[in-house]
């Protein structure tokens, strides 16, 4: 049980009873869970959507990149709506927005309706990823909340592991409409569950009464410029890649100086200045960066490697997830117990171990070394991830945890953004091959062990970080009056 009879955070004295938060926090989990179906489950069925639609392969990838680009370029924004308005009342406002787009895509009548219906959706689904780890830490004792998080992260693994299957299937039964026509009951009962909660907790904040529109449209534009940049390259690599890339550094540029200077700002200043929000947010965007080359490398390397046909791909690419979910309320569990400062230094370094079976071992094993490279590497991340998520949010003051949520959500997408296309394009050099789909087995083999070093050493890098700023936080607590502990 989370709490005795009435629960009550001392912190910003929200009042919780024992039903409703048990409810809340399936709500959360639940939430978590529908938005990853809506990125795993729909990208089985864009080659069934291109025939029927009558779309080109270009034009299709545009259903899942709107629905990862409006993710992205939403989530601290939609955070600080959280913070400014009421998380309760955004995360509800969130899931609805995500239900009315699904029942809008599942009757598309056009590639065009279509794709923009999968973005009004990633405005949803970026609420519903970010705010539930804010409303987890204003709903949950400080003792507990690790393991709400590792739970968070063992429903997410799940939406990963699932979506693929469950797509599958309601293509077969009853076409691709069919994907996001189930996604509307799930996003009914998600709001019913979330709605349970007391009405009195995640009120809207009465320190911020303005609305920084200027630093939200800097901060969309920089996003949409990156992503676009590094996931829509030319021919030759530079059109449209270096102006777009160069757009997003100018609008970052904008934005860092806008909200050194807003008296509401998007991202307050402060907030950065907050060694556990900073250094939490670059550890989630190398972490995503990593997370993401297992799911775009992988396959090149087990088709054209190993020679596997798509379901065995299919069957052996679900390995991490699955090792995932087996770990996910473990790893919070640990994080209770032990401290989020340790358990992320150890989550970090438990995925170096990882990405170095994963560069090593499939060139002695096969098969066999790849699974075990995945399933090694899956119980370090969701130890991560739990541990930072609760030490970051328990660090970042009541009326900012929205924004915080959002900033680690927009840091683990651009990192996923990241880790498609850098590592992948690395994995591609490596190969030596003019094409990945005429590399022989050899040369995948080499360009995955140089890949996964590189991320070995990317992790490594990420965890001294880790150790560092632990070290240099305790030194300065060891000197000042002592606080509460992280």
């Amino acid at each position: 049980m989370l709490f005795s009879e009435d629960a009550i955070d001392a912190e910003d004295m929200t009042v919780t009873t024992t039903s409703p938060l048990r409810s809340g926090t399936a709500g959360l989990a639940l939430s978590v869970l529908v938005a990853s179906l809506g990125t795993s489950a729909a990208n089985v069925a864009l080659p069934t959507i291109a025939r029927d639609l009558d779309g080109t392969f270009s034009q299709t990838q545009w259903v899942a990149l709107a629905y990862l680009l409006a993710m992205t370029a939403t989530s601290l924004t939609v955070g600080y709506l959280g913070d400014l308005l009421g998380r309760r009342r955004i995360l509800g406002i969130g899931i609805v927005i995500f239900t009315l787009a699904a029942v809008l895509c599942a009757l598309a009548p056009t590639l065009g309706v279509l794709i923009g219906a999968r973005a009004l959706q990633g405005v949803g689904a970026a609420v519903m990823m970010a705010l539930p780890l804010a409303r987890a830490r204003d709903m949950v004792a400080p003792e507990r909340l690790g393991r709400v998080m590792g739970l968070l992260g063992t429903t997410a693994a799940v939406g990963t592991a699932s979506g693929p299957a469950l797509g599958g299937l309601l293509i077969t039964v009853a076409g691709w409409p069919a994907i996001f026509a189930a996604m509307a009951p799930l996003g009914v009962l998600v709001a019913v569950l979330t709605g349970m909660t007391d009405r009195g907790t995640s009120a809207a904040s009465g320190r911020r009464r303005g609305f920084d529109i200027g630093g939200v449209l800097l901060l969309t534009a920089a996003v949409t410029f990156y992503t676009l940049g590094v996931t829509s390259p030319g021919a030759d690599g530079s059109w449209p890649t270096m102006p777009l890339l160069g757009g997003a550094i100018v609008t970052a540029a904008l934005f860092a100086l806008r909200e050194a200077r807003a008296s509401h700002a998007l991202l307050p200043p402060a907030l950065l200045r907050n060694r556990d929000v900073s250094i939490g947010a670059v550890l989630n965007l190398i972490v995503g960066t990593v997370m993401m080359s297992t799911l775009v490398v992988g396959p090149f390397f087990l088709a054209g490697g190993l020679h596997l046909v798509p379901a065995a791909i299919g069957a052996t690419m679900a390995a991490g997830p699955l090792a995932s979910i087996c770990t996910g309320v473990i790893a919070g569990r640990a994080v209770d117990r032990f401290g989020t400062r340790l358990m992320t230094t150890a989550g970090l370094s438990a995925m170096v171990v990882g990405a170095l079976a994963l560069a090593l071992l499939p060139s002695w094993w096969g098969l066999i070394g790849y699974i075990t490279g995945t399933v090694l590497l899956a119980p370090g991340y969701q130890l991560f991830l739990a541990a930072n998520n609760t030490g970051v949010l328990s660090a970042t003051p009541t009326e900012h945890r929205g924004v915080t949520s959002g900033l680690l959500g927009l840091s683990r997408n651009l990192g996923l953004v990241t880790g498609a296309s850098v590592l992948a394009a690395l994995f591609a050099a490596a190969s030596g091959a003019a094409e990945i789909a005429t590399a022989s087995p050899e040369a995948l083999t080499a360009a995955l062990k140089v890949t996964f070093l590189v991320t070995a050493a990317l992790l490594a890098g990420a965890a001294l970080l880790s150790l560092a700023a632990s070290r240099q936080t305790s030194r300065a607590r060891a000197t000042a009056t002592p606080t509460t502990a992280r």
